[in-house]
């Protein structure tokens, strides 16, 4: 309706690139993207395209045909997405900021990182038990290396299973507490292919507004009937399974863990109950909780004390806590060999190369045998959150996870931020719009157990100065305008 929220119908910055090209090819001109997360609601949108009318196509041709010529079509530089792309960098740079994307670390990215010779206190990677660069990980790579060689060269299925990869999933099951575990080349591969396999046409799919990317995508790619409710509302979640459950042939609820933007968590037994009365399925994604949340980085279910076995999918990557790359689904020993056997993402593709699993097996046996990380972690993340709010940053609706943000409130000025530190020593990245709306642009700080208690104290203190310099500078710009 004209007076619902577009973020409260999945608006990422995927949707919002897709949009935008939709309506330039309807209305055939330009259309500012930026009124996507300026504008509360569809009417407003709708008010501020100058009030034209999307609801009929232009009359000589078909509403989804864009007026180009053939080499427009073909030069990519013509297309309306990178033309939208560029204008968003453009934005960005203001003709004054480096671009803060794709910056080459020249090390090992930990607490402190080298970029272009200097050192910084780093706050810009998912490394949160300091595991990539451990020993013994670095070792058990190696040595798969020598053993296996640097990929298995064939799907799994076929004739690329490696001892290694049965060792892994064995652990990841026993460690997160399922039957067993299946695992997948990317995290984001993971979600896309496990929810349009699994899900498809006649079945809904219910997601968190905020979740990932490769969830939303993997609902979409389904051909499911799929719809978000809002951030972390169980209840709103609880609304709509009683108003279209019995419609449908099956029903998945996904959250996350912890979520990547906020480092909130949802409350699990809220939605474990739901998915229940409603039989339902319900899919956690762990990329951003697993070795994070519990007393042993067990994850979310750890810290709610609640049986895994209650969550019917667990999703959870391989390149955070874990120090690798890839993407895993821990549940049943019936889901996990159905996926093993018709999951496209993972019969159709090579399998995980042997220094990557034998780098997340030894990490997670790091993990098991020193829980005393995620405890560090812990005081860390809270020490830093506590320090924060007491300097008067806002942290929006961070919990004292591994992720962190400083709430700033515009894309630019987000950027000039996070620039500003960086000249100060201080390596974090700005979210901004279209990623979120723009008064969500934040600094997004991730926290490790091996940041010391001065190195956090100081990031606090130079991010307070920069913040308030910042916010001072927009104040007197105001005025002089």
């Amino acid at each position: 309706t004209a007076d619902s929220s577009l973020r409260d119908h999945g608006l990422d910055s995927l949707a919002a690139t897709r949009l935008v090209v939709a309506l330039e090819t309807r209305l055939a001109r330009r259309v500012d993207a930026s009124l996507l997360w300026r504008s509360a609601t569809i009417g407003e949108f709708a008010a501020a395209v100058d009030g034209t009318t999307i609801a009929e196509p232009v009359a000589d041709r078909p509403a989804s045909v864009p007026r180009v010529t053939p080499a427009e079509s073909v030069a990519i530089a013509n297309w309306p997405e990178y033309r939208a792309l560029e204008a968003r960098l453009a934005e960005i740079s203001n003709g004054e900021l480096a671009n803060p994307y794709f910056v080459a670390h020249d090390g090992v990215s930990a607490a402190t990182t080298r970029i272009a010779g200097r050192e910084l206190l780093n706050f810009s990677n998912y490394n949160y038990l300091g595991l990539s660069g451990h020993s013994d990980v670095i070792r058990a790579a190696q040595d798969a290396v020598q053993q296996y060689g640097t990929s298995v060269s064939a799907s799994r299925i076929a004739s690329g299973e490696r001892p290694i990869h049965r060792e892994l999933e064995s652990e990841l099951a026993r460690f997160v507490g399922t039957d067993a575990a299946l695992v997948f080349v990317g995290g984001h591969g993971t979600n896309v292919s496990v929810l349009s396999h699994l899900f498809g046409p006649g079945d809904l799919v219910l997601c968190d507004a905020l979740i990932h990317n490769s969830a939303l995508q993997g609902a979409a790619f389904s051909g499911a009937r799929w719809l978000t409710f809002p951030h972390n509302d169980w209840l709103a979640c609880d609304q709509m399974l009683s108003e279209l459950r019995s419609r449908h042939r099956r029903a998945l609820v996904v959250i996350e863990g912890a979520y990547s933007a906020d480092g909130d968590v949802p409350d699990l037994r809220k939605f474990v109950d739901l998915k229940a009365r409603h039989r339902a399925m319900l899919m956690v994604d762990e990329a951003h909780s697993l070795g994070v949340l519990g007393a042993t980085g067990r994850g979310i279910a750890e810290s709610a004390g609640v049986s895994t076995r209650a969550i019917d999918i667990l999703m959870g990557t391989l390149s955070k806590s874990l120090a690798s790359c890839g993407g895993y689904i821990a549940g049943s020993e019936e889901l996990v060999n159905y996926l093993k056997y018709t999951a496209p993402g993972f019969v159709y593709s090579v399998g995980i190369t042997p220094p990557n699993a034998a780098a997340a097996l030894a990490a997670l046996r790091v993990l098991a045998r020193e829980p005393e990380r995620v405890s560090r972690l812990r005081d860390n993340a809270t020490f830093f959150a506590e320090s924060a709010r007491q300097a008067g940053l806002d942290i929006g609706a961070g919990s004292g996870t591994g992720v962190i943000p400083v709430m700033i409130g515009d894309s630019v000025r987000a950027v000039r931020a996070s620039q500003r530190l960086f000249e100060c020593g201080v390596n974090v990245q700005p979210m901004i719009t279209p990623a979120v709306p723009n008064d969500g642009a934040r600094l997004r700080f991730f926290v490790s157990s091996e940041h010391t208690a001065d190195q956090l104290a100081q990031a606090v203190r130079l991010t307070a100065d920069v913040v308030a310099d910042e916010m001072q500078t927009t104040r007197s710009t105001f005025a002089l305008t």
